[in-house]
């Protein structure tokens, strides 16, 4: 199996940056949880909301493409970007990925 190199950055001044191994066929959002990360996912991690937005800064060619119905849910996430994907749908095919988490502080019943 291979592992590759997750680099986690956070819009929240509070939050260092972090490092974690990411196996391929893994997404980030298990990654996140696998280690205790707080990544909003309200329906699970099954691509049914935009509560796991990520920006991918780096590794883009190195993960799933985007699929029809997740672009649909990024449409809808705050502050969306080109570089937006959700944790869920970020699955690790080959090589490295650098994701910034946006501020999750506005998420209430957490």
């Amino acid at each position: 199996m291979s592992i590759f190199k997750l680099k986690i950055n956070f819009e929240e001044a509070d939050h260092a940056p972090v490092e974690l191994p990411i196996a391929a066929g893994e997404s980030v959002l298990d990654v996140c949880l696998d280690n205790g990360i707080e990544l909003q996912h309200n329906c699970g991690g099954v691509c049914g909301c935009s509560t796991c937005h990520v920006y991918v800064t780096k590794g883009m060619d190195n993960i799933e493409e985007i699929s029809d119905k997740e672009e649909d849910f990024i449409d809808r996430a705050v502050r969306p970007r080109i570089t937006s994907r959700l944790g869920c749908q970020c699955v690790v095919i080959d090589g490295d990925i650098e994701v910034t988490i946006p501020d999750q502080s506005g998420f209430m019943g957490h």
